[in-house]
């Protein structure tokens, strides 16, 4: 495992040297224990880590958000340790983007494995949100292709094969993708009309 940059949120000093125990300080992480929640999203900025883990005994439903957006859940992974939870606070932190959310789950010896779990699923959601950005930026690429067929095909009194290829000839005469001429296209024509 590759040497990493760790924030714990933990109030209770007693509690915060277990987790950092349970993460073998000795393995060369750089470990940093923020006990103040106040100002959490500026602290977790600076010190810009590779995982937040957060210890809260009784968490509310407030209190587990505020902590879940202030440690930047889609800026990388989130561990959240609790005591007591039900089906709405574990349902809150999940939608909050916490990657790992563990009831009654602090034993050192279980920390490390939640780590690993929690970066793993961290990167799978972060790596379907890159391809759900990706396929919708395709979508409206196609989009703005066929609103610039359309224009074609009524301007010029030609088919829909014919509207692509005189888009495509035109993109390459230009150096340029189809949809950015496709984009100035339907901009020219909504200037026009």
């Amino acid at each position: 495992m590759p040497k990493l940059s760790i924030i714990v949120v933990e109030r209770d000093r007693e509690r915060a040297l277990r987790i950092v125990d349970g993460l073998g300080g000795a393995e060369g992480h750089q470990i940093a224990v923020i006990s103040e929640e106040t100002g959490l999203a500026r602290r977790i900025t600076e010190l810009k880590p590779d995982i937040v883990l957060i210890d809260i005994a009784n968490p509310s439903r407030d209190v587990l958000e505020e902590l879940a957006f202030a440690s930047g859940p889609m800026d990388r992974p989130v561990a959240m340790f609790v005591d007591r939870s039900d089906e709405q606070l574990t349902r809150a932190a999940i939608e909050a983007g916490v990657s790992a959310y563990v009831v009654d789950g602090l034993q050192p010896d279980r920390i490390k494995p939640i780590l690993d779990a929690a970066i793993a699923r961290f990167h799978m959601f972060q790596k379907m949100r890159t391809e759900l950005a990706a396929t919708r930026a395709a979508l409206e690429e196609r989009k703005i292709i066929d609103r610039a067929k359309a224009i074609l095909m009524k301007a010029r009194g030609i088919d829909e094969e014919q509207a692509y290829a005189l888009l495509r000839k035109t993109a390459m005469d230009q150096g340029r993708r189809v949809a950015d001429i496709a984009q100035q296209l339907v901009m020219a024509a909504g200037l026009l009309t």
